[in-house]
């Protein structure tokens, strides 16, 4: 069976086409387990490659609480309405492309399908949930159903907020959900979805939250934290320690290192967890290496060669004076699950206690990918660390920058991969196919982020490449899986 999400264009900085079938809808037989490349017979270019204030084709009519904002500018959330977001339907070029909207825009047309995007379009994480908004218009653009709609609804990120939602989309007939971004509001859309016998994609990474028609598509920690350590313990790592954030995501990690370790037989020699957003973990990292027992056996060291009168001890001696620390730490690796400028402090404060690589590695998870920049931190070059396939979400990143004028955020490509798979589901047969069989097809989905599939308890399944930084950015030293044969097999 074929199912791919996306395919790139020549040199042009369009995004590729995301792609799910059936086996009956397939030109050419495939060999079972496998995912084989479905190319979609048309193409649609995206409409407006930048947003602009005097765009000249008009927009339908929209409702009249809020004028609809130009096509490919960041709507303004409406703090009155849930839905939040009149959403002009954008121009197309031929074929009909499909259409954003909200309440009032349009009534119900048969044979049309109606999908909601539950974002939090307001509050805290409103700039979170714009940006995947713009990145769910670009794949609807790429795809180009006419019978496909788009339906965004602000949960405010909150709980109620997210019901809220959840209710007002299932008034408008919607066939399946996509959102919301954070656990708590996927708990609470789940019971109101499950009621109308709608599907949800959401978008968090939390499987306490994933069953019975929720599905989750965020990066599990778990499975990245198994990706880079059976690379290390392929390597001859033995010995592992972990530096994690003392709450419910660190407290993940270090679990999924445990239970990694174990299959592997290797072993989990320390773990320090601290206090995230703390501005002073050098007391944390001094204990890890173990500083101040390896800077007294270099002292002690040197009195000694300095009482014997013999050449060999002058010049041992002399070797000593250029080392703060003598001795091994009791672990080959270390697991940094954090990024950013947290990943910088911690990589710097090891190297100045006296933990290098070589010597011990520095390993990292997904939470590094967005930072294109890490070699230059010196203490971070060699290092590697387990995430999805570079090369296509950097074709989105270009065109989504092209397009916008600014930079997406890293769960962009989630919100584009989620819309890209209904769009698909909805045009492939007369009526849309979002039945359990069909989202856990066995061979998954090829997106932006590499190749996944959706388990029947709610779960997904993600592949990932091996990536060394550099000091002139990423190495790629393993490619992800490009299907699940292997995995199955």
């Amino acid at each position: 069976m074929r199912v791919s999400l996306f395919e790139l264009r020549g040199s042009s900085l369009a995004l590729s086409v995301f792609v799910v079938t059936i086996c009956a809808l397939l030109l050419v037989a495939c060999a079972p387990g496998t995912l084989e490349d479905f190319r979609l017979p048309r193409k649609v270019e995206p409409v407006i490659k930048k947003p602009s204030p005097t765009a000249t084709t008009a927009p339908v009519a929209v409702a009249p609480t809020a004028p609809a904002p130009t096509a490919g500018a960041a709507p303004a959330p409406q703090p009155k309405a849930p839905e939040a977001q009149s959403v002009a339907r954008l121009p197309s070029t031929e074929p009909a492309a499909p259409s954003l909207e909200t309440e009032g825009v349009l009534e119900f047309e048969p044979g049309r399908v109606r999908v909601a995007l539950l974002l939090p379009l307001s509050g805290t994480s409103a700039a979170l949930g714009q940006a995947m908004l713009l990145a769910a218009e670009l794949a609807l653009f790429e795809i180009g159903n006419e019978r496909f709609d788009l339906l965004p609804f602000d949960t405010t990120g909150t709980q109620e907020g997210a019901m809220l939602a959840a209710e007002r989309a299932i008034k408008r007939r919607v066939s399946l959900v996509l959102g919301p971004l954070l656990a708590p509001s996927a708990a609470a859309v789940a019971p109101i979805a499950r009621r109308a016998g709608i599907k949800v994609l959401s978008f968090s990474n939390s499987s306490e939250v994933a069953g019975n028609g929720m599905f989750i598509l965020g990066f599990l920690p778990s499975q990245q934290v198994e990706a880079i350590m059976d690379h290390a313990a392929g390597l001859g790592h033995s010995r592992f320690a972990v530096l994690a954030p003392d709450n419910p995501y660190g407290t993940a990690v270090v679990e999924a290192l445990d239970q990694s370790a174990a299959a592997h037989n290797v072993f989990v020699t320390k773990v320090t967890r601290y206090t995230p957003g703390a501005t002073d973990l050098s007391a944390d990292i001094k204990r890890l290496a173990a500083f101040d027992e390896r800077r007294a056996a270099l002292l002690a060291q040197r009195a000694e060669l300095a009482l014997r009168d013999d050449e060999i001890s002058r010049k041992a001696l002399k070797r000593l004076e250029r080392l703060d620390t003598i001795g091994d730490v009791d672990f080959d690796a270390i697991l940094l699950p954090e990024g950013g400028q947290t990943l910088r402090t911690l990589a710097s404060l090891l190297s100045f206690y006296d933990v290098d690589q070589p010597t011990v590695r520095l390993l990292g998870i997904r939470a590094w990918d967005e930072f294109h920049d890490l070699g230059t931190e010196p203490a971070l070059v060699g290092a590697w660390f387990a995430a999805p396939p570079l090369a296509e979400r950097s074709m989105f990143e270009k065109w989504y920058l092209e397009t916008y004028d600014h930079r997406p955020p890293r769960l962009a490509s989630i919100a584009y991969d989620a819309t890209a798979l209904a769009a698909v589901l909805a045009g492939q047969t007369d009526a849309p196919d979002f039945s359990i069989e069909t989202l856990t097809n066995k061979d998954g989905f090829l997106g932006l982020d590499g190749v996944f599939r959706l388990r029947r308890d709610g779960g997904v399944q993600r592949v990932f490449a091996i990536i060394e930084v550099r000091r002139d950015g990423f190495r790629t030293l393993q490619q992800a899986p490009k299907s699940f044969q292997k995995l199955t097999n």
